[in-house]
């Protein structure tokens, strides 16, 4: 693929995919809406409960945001990959990371909230706004989400190479436009449009001449795609699927495949997978992700309402 020459085209693109998606969630929803055309009765346009049970599966947010009033606890933890085997125990005793996060959501529809991540000291602030909310019976065939955040890297200076990551060369942004269905009482899909940027990145050896200094783009493009399957009333599989679309000079980032299942209660959720994503902020994620070997991850998210 090669560089998209400008970061409007970029999001112009991206965009256009996300449309895309949309415009397929919108066809596979047209037979259950054509079948109610001509009926009398009056169409049940309320919001569709429960197309995900979190805010989070496996390594990405979901169209999902509480009630009004609720306040809520993220702790999310990704072990050492498996490749060492018994030496590290499949990585459960190798360098980890973890993430701790709180939310809030003060007006409907609207959720925002900060984090802080143990590789390079991330502390992001996020929003999500749920755009528009798939009906039960009419109305919106899709739900559709807005999510974004800013993230500070906040290691010492002795961290870098001299001369960088000065002020706002420590900031990186994340934005997704998220849009799902909700098929079945126990069938959930979700595919959305990502944007990260990074307003510094370091020069690094080439990898086929190490004399050649290359740099990365400051912007990546990408998709994601989540699944959710119930298999009974507290329990469900659920997968991942993270694709990089932005062709770099160097350091091309490794997609994501993550698969494990999903138990909840009415206020709490937890997730045990395997992915190869190890950085927990999104856009790190996205842009540097070099795994290739799986990794055992856990997201816990508990609720409280006021």
């Amino acid at each position: 693929m090669k560089k998209l020459p400008s970061l409007f085209y970029k999001c112009f693109s991206i965009f256009r995919v996300a449309g895309i998606w949309a415009v397929a969630f919108l066809m596979l929803a047209a037979p259950a809406q054509a079948q109610d055309e001509g009926e009398a009765a009056e169409k049940d346009t309320r919001p569709v409960r429960n197309t995900f049970e979190s805010v989070w599966l496996i390594d990405n947010q979901t169209v999902m945001v509480p009630i009004k009033g609720t306040f809520e606890m993220d702790i999310q933890h990704r072990f050492g990959t498996m490749d060492k085997g018994y030496d590290d125990f499949w990585g459960l005793y190798a360098n980890s990371n973890i993430r701790l996060g709180f939310n809030y959501v003060p007006v409907n529809n609207l959720q925002i909230g900060f984090g802080f991540t143990k590789e390079r000291k991330f502390w992001d602030f996020n929003a999500k706004y749920a755009l528009f909310q798939q009906g039960r019976e009419g109305g919106w065939p899709v739900s559709v989400t807005y999510f974004v955040n800013a993230a500070i890297d906040t290691r010492d200076k002795e961290s870098f190479p001299e001369n960088t990551y000065e002020g706002v060369d420590r900031f990186s942004y994340f934005h997704q436009l998220m849009f799902a269905r909700k098929f079945t009482p126990a069938f959930s899909l979700q595919a959305s449009a990502n944007v990260s940027h990074f307003n510094f990145q370091e020069l690094v050896p080439g990898e086929e001449n190490p004399d050649d200094l290359l740099q990365m783009s400051n912007d990546h493009l990408s998709l994601s795609f989540l699944g959710r399957m119930k298999v009974s009333t507290t329990m469900s599989v659920i997968a991942g699927y993270d694709l990089p679309l932005t062709d770099h000079e160097v350091n091309n980032p490794e997609p994501n495949l993550s698969f494990g299942i999903e138990v909840v209660s009415s206020a709490h959720a937890f997730q045990i997978f395997v992915g190869n994503y190890k950085g927990i902020v999104p856009q790190f994620n996205n842009v540097f992700n070099q795994n290739t070997d799986f990794l055992i991850g856990f997201n816990m998210t508990r609720l409280w309402n006021f």
